[in-house]
């Protein structure tokens, strides 16, 4: 875990910040963030339909839910001494380039790309690159904003 201040974190602007662990997309993941959203599409939860109807014979992530855990994902890749609080802000720019089929596993590849005073805090603006194992094309690419206060 890379470690910075308040004061120092801009200094790390250009830089990766870290990479997660893997984490498997199961079906039963699927399944609920579907009973959480409401998104029931059967190419998330039909799994005898995908077999015969996607490519690859498996249901597939959510985009919202690949989405979802970049804040899991990221969360321990860097601690900034003295904060209190910080919150998601919003995205400038997300891109789902690539199906997560059912079974695979996923990181998040995260890279600071700027970090701005703003109201009192800082606006950190990082690239958040969502991989799949074992596949070239990653499955998200989403441009993060959030605030971090002392």
């Amino acid at each position: 875990m890379k470690t910075t201040t308040f004061e120092d974190i801009a200094s790390l602007a250009g830089q990766e910040i870290g990479v997660s662990d893997w984490v498997l997309v199961d079906q039963d993941r699927i399944n609920k963030f579907a009973d959480a959203t409401g998104d029931h599409q059967w190419i998330h939860v039909d799994v005898e339909r995908a077999k015969t109807q996607m490519p690859g014979g498996k249901t597939i992530a959510h985009g919202y839910l690949t989405l979802s855990l970049i804040p899991w994902l990221t969360g321990g890749m860097m601690q900034v001494a003295g904060v209190t609080r910080g919150i998601n802000y919003g995205s400038n720019k997300i891109r789902f380039t690539n199906m997560v089929p059912v079974g695979s596993k996923v990181r998040a590849r995260q890279k600071l790309l700027a970090a701005e005073p703003k109201a009192g805090g800082m606006q950190l603006t990082n690239e958040v690159t969502i991989e799949i194992e074992g596949q070239q094309r990653p499955a998200c690419v989403a441009e993060t904003i959030s605030l971090i206060y002392k």
